[in-house]
């Protein structure tokens, strides 16, 4: 049993006395999620006053009982630190809040082990990262498509994971992006309410599925454009491709959108012209509840450049 690193000292107390160890020593340590006191307590991690390890998490926790709790420094990643500029929006000791540009892969996955937001973030937050689920690793709790752009949360701490992760969960995050679809909706302002799943037809695109996952956009007209338009997308749920299948499933895709849009004519050589190469989406607003401090946080991005001239060439 390795008891190196950072030594805690609990005495339960409050509101703790009473429940299972595991949740009360998660209310007394608020920088540990309780997933992480569980394994904590698995792996011997957990003694009481006497030196005996604690191995029942779900034992009640006394009042006045004292338990150290030792804190093994956290196993590096195995992905690569890499030194890729970022535009951050917000960050403290707990979070950072990434305004990400098209193109960048947020995780490492087949194809893409490096060159990722991972990777910038283990560069970025180096020394800072107190270890999601004892590995020293910024906890990814949502993602944007390679080619979407616009802001992402990340956790640099065990309990902000957890909270942040909560959130999500709940369905409780302003989430909301601009994009630019071909024709105008009727109405102006509307919601799609259609399961997604991955498709029968070609399991690389998502699709609406019968027993497909729960999936809600609410989108508003913000103004009219040549046989196009530009949108804001509220996300109730956050699935894989949403907005993209959600605008392309009432006949209004994404423009530039290579998976689920079928641009032709004019508006294909408009953007061969102005060499516009990906779907038309940006994450322009995020707001969430501070998972440590409760302060509400909202944060909000210009559409970049390329979305600029797009929306600048339909306006003529």
């Amino acid at each position: 049993m390795d008891r190196g690193g950072e030594i805690i000292q609990v005495q339960i107390g409050g509101g703790a006395a009473g429940l299972r160890l595991d949740r009360a020593l998660a209310e007394m340590v608020p920088q540990l999620s309780r997933e992480r006191v569980k394994a904590l307590i698995a792996s011997g991690q957990v003694v009481d006053a006497n030196g005996k390890p604690s191995i029942d998490p779900s034992r009640k926790a006394l009042d006045g009982q004292a338990f150290s709790v030792a804190l093994p420094p956290p196993t590096p990643l195995s992905n690569e630190a890499q030194a890729i500029e970022l535009s951050i929006a917000y960050e403290d000791a707990h979070l950072i809040v990434v305004d990400k540009p098209a193109g960048l892969v947020v995780h490492p996955a087949a194809g893409h082990f490096d060159g990722t937001l991972v990777n910038a973030l283990l560069h970025h937050c180096a020394g800072q990262l107190s270890g999601i689920g004892g590995v020293a690793r910024p906890g990814i709790v949502h993602r944007i498509d390679k080619d979407t752009s616009g802001l992402l949360v990340a956790a640099k701490s065990d309990a902000a994971h957890e909270g942040l992760a909560r959130q999500f969960a709940a369905h409780s995050i302003d989430r909301r992006y601009k994009a630019i679809i071909l024709g105008r909706p009727n109405p102006p302002e509307g919601k799609v309410d259609a399961p997604i799943g991955r498709s029968p037809a070609n399991r690389k695109k998502m699709a609406i599925v019968p027993g497909g996952k729960r999936a809600v956009t609410h989108y508003q007209l913000m103004q009219p454009l040549r046989e196009a338009a530009l949108i804001e997308c509220r996300l109730e749920t956050g699935r894989t491709h949403q907005v993209r299948v959600h605008m392309a499933s009432i006949g209004h895709p994404l423009l530039g959108d290579p998976a689920y849009s079928k641009v032709a004519g004019r508006h294909r050589r408009l953007l061969e012209t102005i060499n516009f190469k990906r779907q038309a989406l940006h994450a322009a607003r995020l707001g969430f509840i501070h998972p440590v401090t409760s302060i509400a946080l909202s944060f909000e991005s210009e559409m970049p450049a390329d979305m600029q001239e797009l929306l600048g060439t339909l306006s003529d």
